[in-house]
C-alpha cells in the first residue's frame, strides 16, 4: 500500500512530491475533501492513495486525500448505512457527553493553573481570578488553536503562556507595531513584550498600589464590557 504525502499541484489532478515534481493522479480518481475523518480513515486504510497537505506558516493543512473513486463510493455507502442505525446513534451521544465531561474537567483545571501562576497578593485575588476566568475561556475552546489546546507541554506551562499571549495582545501595543521584516525580529519584539508583561504580573504578586491606568486593569475592563 502506497501512503506517499504530496503538495497540491499547479493544475487540477496534480500533485508535487516533496522533491518538486508535479505528478497526475490516476484517471479513476477523486480527491476526498477533509471533513469526515471517519471515511478518510478507512480510504487511507483501503489500499493506494494521495496524501496532500499544504503548509503555510508554521502550520500544515489537509487538502484531502486522492484515492480511487469506487473505494470511495462504496466506504462512503457502507458508513452511511452505518450511521443509521440506532446503536450508532446512541454511541454519538455517549461520545458527544464524554467529550462535554472531558472539556469541562479541563477548563477548571486550566483555570486552576492560570491562577496558581499568576500567584497574586491576597489584596488582588479578585483580580486573578476575573483574569484567569478570562484567559481560560479565550484560550480553551476546543478547535481554537491556542496554546492551551497543545498536548506537548505540562498544563502548568499552557498557562503561563496562554496568560502572557493574552497580555501581549491586550496590554501592549503588538497587535498595531510595524516589525520589520527580519528573521528573528518578532520573536525577539515578543520577548520583550513577555518580560515587560512578567514585570507587570509581578507587582501585583508583590501586591504593590496600582491606579487605574494600569495596562492591565484597563484590558480587563475592556474585555468585560465587550463580553456584557
Amino acid at each position: 500500500m502506497s501512503s506517499d504525502v504530496y503538495s497540491p499541484g499547479p493544475t487540477s489532478g496534480t500533485v508535487v512530491d516533496h522533491t518538486g515534481i508535479v505528478k497526475q493522479v490516476p484517471e479513476n480518481w477523486e480527491l476526498l475533501l477533509p471533513g469526515d475523518a471517519a471515511l478518510t480513515r478507512r480510504v487511507k486504510a483501503a489500499g493506494e492513495h494521495y496524501v496532500v497537505q499544504e503548509r503555510k506558516g508554521r502550520r500544515t493543512f489537509s487538502r484531502g486525500v486522492w484515492a480511487p473513486a469506487d473505494t470511495i463510493r462504496q466506504i462512503a455507502a457502507t458508513l452511511l448505512q452505518e450511521r443509521s442505525t440506532d446503536s450508532y446513534a446512541r454511541r454519538k451521544v455517549a461520545d458527544a457527553d464524554r467529550r462535554e465531561r472531558s472539556q469541562a474537567e479541563y477548563v477548571q483545571e486550566f483555570h486552576a493553573a492560570v491562577v496558581q501562576f499568576l500567584e497574586f497578593h491576597p489584596r488582588y485575588s479578585d483580580l486573578a481570578h476575573q483574569l484567569a476566568q478570562t484567559v481560560t475561556t479565550h484560550a480553551t475552546p476546543v478547535g481554537s488553536g491556542t496554546v492551551a489546546r497543545t498536548q506537548r507541554i505540562p498544563v502548568s506551562q499552557r498557562a503561563e503562556a496562554a496568560v502572557i499571549a493574552w497580555m501581549r495582545h491586550q496590554t501592549t501595543g503588538y497587535d498595531d507595531m510595524v516589525i520589520p521584516r527580519v528573521r528573528g525580529q518578532r520573536r525577539e519584539v515578543r520577548r520583550m513584550l513577555a518580560r515587560r508583561s512578567h514585570a507587570l504580573l509581578q507587582t501585583y504578586r508583590r501586591g504593590l498600589e496600582q491606579d487605574e491606568h494600569c495596562p492591565l486593569r484597563k484590558a480587563l475592563i475592556a474585555s468585560n464590557s465587550a463580553d456584557s
